[in-house]
């Protein structure tokens, strides 16, 4: 072959059957395509613990490569990765004694100082909320908000009724809103 075939351009589905056919290649590609926002869910939910953020991320792939072979054509990679994730963060949450506390942003020196220090006073204030709110609602949170994953798949997931995703999400975002509520209209 004088050209090698792009990966690029197929689908996470596509790319998993390949994996599991024994491509290192495709699997790499998925590696690339996810590692970097899977990296910062676990950088959020672990108290923004770098290194362990990037252990967790590279455990959640090698659970998935090791399980490529058990893929089922048409079910979804990215929740399956991210399944993968939540339990891997749930059982280290369970474990956990204690809390790692946030780290402050640092503000940038070319833009508005003010708006820099609000904004950051805002993102702390919100990471305050979500470290004080039952993990079950902060972890639907990040996967809904952050992770920019849908109802359904965080029902399949989560392994609850998507009515119950509903009505934890409206739930969290009142807590948010409550606590929040002197941010509105700034």
């Amino acid at each position: 072959m004088l050209f090698p075939l792009s990966l690029s351009g197929l689908s996470d589905e596509q790319l998993m059957q390949r994996a599991a056919r024994g491509s290192d290649r495709a699997f790499e590609e998925l590696y690339n395509r996810h590692a970097r926002r899977l990296q910062g869910f676990f950088t959020r939910r672990l108290g923004h613990d770098g290194d362990l953020a990037a252990d967790f991320m590279h455990d959640t792939f090698l659970r998935l490569y090791d399980a490529r072979d058990s893929y089922r054509e048409g079910h979804n990679v990215r929740a399956w990765l991210y399944t993968i994730a939540y339990n891997l963060c749930k059982n280290h949450l369970r474990n956990q004694l204690t809390v790692v506390h946030d780290s402050k942003e640092e503000i940038g020196e070319d833009s508005n100082i003010e708006l820099d220090i609000d904004t950051a006073r805002f993102h702390n204030a919100l990471r305050e909320v979500l470290s004080n709110m039952p993990e079950p609602y902060a972890m639907l949170f990040s996967l809904h908000y952050e992770e920019e994953l849908t109802v359904p798949q965080i029902a399949q997931i989560t392994q609850l009724p998507e009515g119950t995703v509903k009505s934890r999400l409206h739930k969290a975002m009142n807590i948010i809103k409550q606590q929040l509520k002197h941010y509105e209209n700034r």
